[in-house]
């Protein structure tokens, strides 16, 4: 029997369920990432939360569960219909006999979380309705249930109710003036409640059945058993189910507490946070930096080994014409290599844990694969050194200009012996071409030679470059980049596990 359904105002499977439903993706990503990183028992304890978790989540949790308990006579029934404002739940003499929960949802979308709790189909009640109004939206989101008499003779409906009681929010004991004292409630249960007074009410029922003057007093004696039982500031409400008196206030109390968050979200909030907690604990609190994956160093020493910076002068000898050959690369020794992966890996291994350490060992290329990749680096490197034929061609005009001024000085020079008249005539061209001729050879040579030796330097820079560069590219692909991965999938694991850590109460 349901009413209403159609015409609610609004879906209780809203903020809360979409937050702890977040954090537990979160969760899982972690997890999936971490993978072989985290210890095996840490993946599967996640695991079971995870699916633990998804299964709760799918009911819902933003519903609040309030369970009117109490023995038999107590008016528990009748007090449900009448802050239901509906009469639904059976009373009289019918009600001791059954085992059966009667439960009234306001809002809708709690059909899955009915079925979790056992309750009957036909036992449950949607109160929304468009005649309603808003009259009954501070309630929506509650679930209130009429759990069967704690004090029945038939084991059944203890076991109900012992089933049930853990899984609400607010445990609503109901007592009437007659039986408050009763020990079967007190023995039976309020004194293993106690630590739980914030998720607890009495309802003093029937409290038109008492002289008024006698009310204040009853209720203080109700009271005064609750601290016997070791029960601190649980709050007792007078009410009567039968002329309505104190039903308005439960209504408000109730609201309240469906404001709060549920005991479902609290639950699952905590089973998160402690799975969070168990994968941050396979993390570091940070990763190395930028500058830690630097290959400077390791290109540095690769450079040395291969003889780089000792061919880059052999060249620009050869250019320079101080040298007639260029040599080769050599292998790079096996322990050079080993040295300074060994010396580079160890600088970021040792800020992240043991499992990570491993991983960034078994992603990074091994020596043997890195000194292959360094001798074939290296052989693409272009290391021929050529001459100018211009510079060759500048020096050869210039050493024949030298001549040619030599030549033409000697003669300005034997003129010079003849007669004055004659003497004078030669030397009047003789001599400046001579000076000319040596002038512009000398020039020419400079030049030359000074385009040589910028040739020489450029050529050897371009062959320190041109390796340090191959050398570097070897060095990133082998393991600045794979350790840089690893790396990422450390953080992601972190900062999901920190993030699935935090339990921000959503917005209303």
């Amino acid at each position: 029997m349901t009413t209403g359904a159609a015409a609610v105002h609004g879906d209780v499977r809203g903020a809360q369920t979409a937050a702890l439903s977040a954090r537990v993706e979160q969760l899982d990503e972690a997890r999936a990432t971490g993978a072989e990183r985290l210890d095996p028992a840490v993946a599967d304890r996640v695991a079971v939360v995870v699916d633990r978790a998804r299964e709760r989540l799918a009911l819902g949790v933003d519903h609040t569960i309030v369970a009117l308990l109490g023995g038999t006579g107590s008016g528990k029934s009748s007090l449900f219909n009448a802050i239901c404002g509906l009469e639904f739940a059976d009373v009289g003499v019918k009600r001791p006999t059954t085992s059966q929960v009667t439960a009234c949802v306001w809002g809708e979308d709690g059909g899955e979380l009915l079925d979790w709790l056992g309750v009957a189909p036909d036992r449950r009640i949607e109160r929304e309705s468009l005649l309603d109004g808003e009259t009954e939206a501070p309630l929506r989101g509650l679930v209130m249930l009429d759990l069967p008499d704690h004090d029945s003779i038939e084991p059944a409906h203890r076991a109900v109710v012992d089933r049930l009681l853990p899984m609400a929010d607010l445990l609503v004991w109901v007592v009437d003036p007659q039986k408050y004292a009763d020990d079967a409630l007190h023995s039976g249960y309020l004194r293993h409640l106690v630590g739980h007074e914030g998720a607890m009410s009495v309802v003093l029922n029937q409290i038109d059945t008492v002289a008024p003057e006698m009310r204040e007093e009853l209720a203080a004696d109700v009271s005064r058993l609750l601290v016997e039982d070791g029960l601190q500031g649980v709050p007792v409400r007078p009410a009567s189910a039968r002329t309505g008196d104190g039903v308005p206030e439960l209504r408000d109390r109730l609201a309240g507490v469906v404001r709060r968050r549920s005991v479902a979200a609290d639950r699952v909030g905590a089973e998160i946070h402690d799975a969070a907690t168990l994968l941050a604990g396979q993390v570091a609190d940070r990763e190395p930096g930028p500058e830690q994956l630097d290959v400077t160093e390791v290109v540095d020493t690769l450079a040395q080994a291969a003889g780089l910076p000792a061919i880059a002068d052999a060249v620009g000898a050869v250019v320079r014409g101080g040298a007639s050959r260029v040599p080769t690369f050599g292998a790079v020794q096996a322990d050079t290599v080993s040295l300074a992966r060994s010396a580079w890996l160890d600088a970021i291994t040792r800020a992240v844990p043991r499992r990570w350490q491993a991983a960034l060992e078994e992603r990074v290329v091994s020596s043997d694969t890195l000194r292959a990749d360094v001798d074939g680096a290296l052989a693409s490197v272009t290391v021929v050194a050529r001459r100018s034929r211009l510079v060759t061609w500048a020096l050869g005009v210039a050493v024949g200009l030298g001549v040619l001024a030599l030549l033409v000085g000697s003669i300005a020079g034997g003129v010079s012996l003849m007669g004055v008249s004659g003497g004078q005539a030669a030397n009047g061209w003789a001599l400046p071409t001579a000076v000319v001729l040596a002038v512009v050879a000398v020039v020419l040579a400079s030049g030359a030679l000074l385009v040589r030796r910028t040739t020489a330097r450029r050529s050897a820079e371009r062959v320190l470059r041109d390796g340090r560069a191959a050398l570097e590219g070897v060095a990133r692909a082998g393991l600045a980049e794979p350790a840089a991965a690893v790396l990422g999938e450390h953080r992601r694991v972190r900062e999901l596990a920190h993030d699935a850590m935090r339990d921000v109460a959503p917005t209303a």
